[in-house]
């Protein structure tokens, strides 16, 4: 499972001239933070090119749990899937800061990709590392508990947006904890019984929107599910999406 895009981005990925070409089809956009750029079931076929800022990919469960479900960043396309298919968009995309994107009309940007083999071959092992990310979240979801969830997002967030701070790795895109709980898919309370522990074990620094990971190995090692010794916190057992867990005493 990973909440982010393997390998390089899409834009990024693309020789210059076919990436200046992509963006001067479509019009700049700038999205407020909690704005939302596509809204899963929307029949609408545009796609947005991000060109500075993060996005969280969520979708809601039949339980009407809010499941996030990836992360999108600078020199990533979203809303591609919906452009080719002209099927309704499988998930809502959501700014989680300021958002600057080139927004790029369904039919140029499928004329843009019959005109340019490479950005087809581009775009399709996109497609491909989104679904095997799929497959994995699925397993994820029935089979890990909380805490080694929990690990698990925790490692990518610091690998991928990690500045060295004091003592540590501070999260340079720390999640409110209604939005760290929708990446693991479990409830919040699940969520911070198990930031509880990691806190109480040193592994994590915890404050209002601050996040800091403090013993990095450590936290790889839950995250796999291996035990370290007598520090190996006992997490809470899985938890379904939509299904609740007794908050910790307070």
């Amino acid at each position: 499972m990973s909440l982010f895009e393997d390998g390089r981005p899409f834009l990024n990925a693309l020789p210059a001239q076919d990436r200046r070409a992509l963006l001067a089809l479509g019009s700049g956009r700038s999205y407020a933070p909690g704005e939302v750029v596509l809204r899963e079931n929307d029949t609408t076929t545009f796609v947005v090119a991000i060109v500075s800022g993060w996005a969280g990919v969520s979708l809601e469960t039949e339980r009407g749990v809010r499941l996030i479900l990836a992360l999108r960043g600078s020199g990533e396309v979203v809303g591609d899937q919906a452009a080719v298919d002209h099927r309704p968009r499988s998930a809502t995309v959501t700014a989680l800061g300021p958002v600057d994107g080139v927004v790029v009309p369904g039919d140029r940007f499928r004329g843009y990709l019959a005109a340019r083999p490479v950005a087809t071959v581009l775009i399709m092992r996109q497609f491909s590392s989104r679904l095997r990310s799929s497959d994995g979240e699925r397993r994820s979801l029935a089979s890990e508990k909380v805490l080694q969830r929990l690990a698990a997002r925790l490692v990518e967030l610091a690998e991928r947006t990690g500045v060295p701070g004091s003592g540590g790795v501070d999260v340079d895109l720390p999640l409110p904890q209604h939005d760290l709980a929708a990446a693991v898919g479990s409830t919040r309370e699940a969520v911070a019984k198990a930031l509880r522990l990691l806190r109480e074990q040193g592994v994590v620094r915890t404050g209002p929107r601050r996040l800091a990971v403090l013993d990095l190995a450590l936290l790889r090692l839950l995250a796999e599910g291996r035990a370290v010794g007598g520090r190996t916190p006992s997490g809470p057992a899985p938890v379904r999406p939509g299904e609740s867990e007794s908050p910790p005493a307070v």
